[in-house]
């Protein structure tokens, strides 16, 4: 069972190395790093996933994702994602973000615990494909099941703030067994009501500038100064 934090932490997405210096430096409490924002998320390379690594004093968590789209991935796809976590995992990433579904968005219990258990000691996440599962309820029981630390979730919704009834349920029901993450569409004008609503203690925002896959400094500062 995780350890629910009495303090509330906030997580931001990043995208690009110069974006997690500056969400460390406006005191985010770990970093969620990808690429490609376009497409929501992918796996970094290597070499910048060392260099983050290197730079960050904060928690690292790397999403493991080879592609944009769906969630049902192919066998190659899958040993990439093994060759992936595996790498983390060597090189002492603090965690992993990922989440794998069947082609009837069901969560695929089978190659999620596979890649559990290949991520060993990591912080694991399942991240918001869960929020494309056909009822939410059930996911959240087999992802509790399976062993994951995290989830991150908008409930469903496409968005935090419209799931945030969903967010607090899932709260209610799995806060005991899992630490549930509200993320999509969090802002620092929208984030004290869902602190207020759901109860949760970790937040996810990606906190960009207008138009760039940069971080906002000020709207981490402005985040994290509504969660304290």
């Amino acid at each position: 069972m995780p350890n629910i934090l009495s303090n509330k932490l906030l997580e931001i997405a990043c995208f690009n190395i110069e974006s997690c210096l500056l969400a460390q430096e406006a005191g985010a409490d770990r970093i969620e790093f990808c690429s490609d924002y376009s497409v929501g998320g992918i796996t970094p390379n290597y070499k910048d996933i060392l260099k983050a690594k290197e730079l960050l004093h904060i928690p690292l968590h790397v999403i493991i994702r080879p592609r944009g789209g769906d969630f049902n991935y192919s066998q190659s796809e899958i040993d990439l994602m093994k060759k992936d976590i595996e790498f983390c995992k060597i090189n002492n990433i603090h965690g992993v973000v990922f989440g794998v579904l069947t082609q009837h968005k069901n969560i695929n219990s089978l190659i999620n615990k596979e890649l559990i258990e290949l991520a060993g000691l990591m912080s694991t996440t399942f991240h918001r494909a869960i929020d494309e599962c056909v009822n939410l309820t059930d996911a959240m029981n087999e992802i509790v099941s399976i062993g994951f630390t995290r989830v991150l979730t908008s409930g469903g919704k496409s968005n935090a703030i419209e799931g945030v009834d969903v967010l607090k349920d899932c709260q209610n029901r799995f806060g005991k067994n899992i630490i549930i993450i509200p993320g999509g569409g969090i802002r620092s004008h929208n984030i004290a009501g869902i602190v207020q609503q759901t109860n949760c203690q970790e937040f996810h925002s990606a906190a960009l500038s207008p138009n760039t896959e940069l971080v906002n400094t000020i709207e981490v500062g402005f985040l994290k100064e509504k969660i304290s």
